[in-house]
């Protein structure tokens, strides 16, 4: 049986990636996202990919698609069981980091799909363990540091990347399908609301998306998938303590 995979999930502006960071620079680990929306180019500051947080330590299922390229659940499923097939044939340990639900539960449930996606011969066979820890911030504080994190994001430049994927020849359609953050821009951009209902609609979308992203990783407890969940008032040093001590 493979080495296992260390799993960290959490609601959005929970402290994922800076997580996952630290852990793999400790254990010399490779990072996997599970982020339906990082994968695309161009999708920088809107979707949070804060690759500068990386530093030496290698992701994949980043920036690995151009917008408008299909990429589903079963295309996850393949692309990150082959990335953490890979990283373990180089001996080293994976961590698997995101928020997306149903893109983690496709490989820690090994989804099997109604009909055989067209990139497949046959279905996978999934030779995986998983270790799934979770972060869960009190109410009060995941509410601010998603308030702090969109002014931070708005002030580095997020409606001007999407004006530049505007002028690129991105469709506002297609930037609204990531919907979110690109579709308050394009509202915003095309004039159907003002700045400051712009900020507050937003900030709100992003807390009831928080909120759904935890009734999700919920469920799948109740499916009988087991997430330790690191108390949120250690600090990111004890954080990474307690995941070393419980894989």
């Amino acid at each position: 049986m493979l080495t296992k995979v260390i799993v960290i999930l959490g609601p959005t502006a929970s402290g994922k990636t800076a997580l996952a960071v630290q852990v793999a620079r400790v254990l010399d680990a490779e990072i996997v996202s599970s982020d339906s929306r990082q994968i695309y180019q161009g999708l920088d500051i809107g979707s949070g990919k804060d690759l500068a947080e990386y530093g030496d330590v290698p992701y994949h299922l980043i920036d690995t698609h151009k917008i408008g390229e299909q990429f589903s659940v079963a295309h996850f499923q393949k692309q990150a069981y082959d990335a953490i097939c890979a990283i373990h044939s180089r001996g080293k340990r994976v961590i698997l980091c995101g928020g997306s639900g149903l893109y983690l539960d496709s490989l820690l449930s090994n989804f099997s799909f109604s009909h055989l996606p067209d990139f497949l011969d046959e279905p996978l066979a999934l030779n995986l363990e998983f270790v799934v820890l979770g972060l869960n911030p009190a109410l009060d504080l995941r509410r601010e540091r998603i308030s702090k994190r969109l002014i931070a994001r708005l002030d580095a430049g997020m409606i001007a990347e999407a004006e530049g994927l505007l002028a690129a020849g991105i469709s506002p359609e297609s930037l609204r399908w990531f919907g979110l953050e690109y579709k308050w821009m394009m509202n915003y951009l095309e004039g159907q609301i003002d700045y400051p209902r712009f900020v507050d609609g937003l900030c709100s979308a992003i807390h009831q998306f928080a909120k759904r992203q935890m009734t999700y990783f919920r469920k799948m407890e109740r499916a009988g998938i087991t997430i330790q969940w690191i108390p949120d008032v250690l600090d990111m040093q004890t954080k990474c303590a307690f995941i070393i001590k419980n894989i």
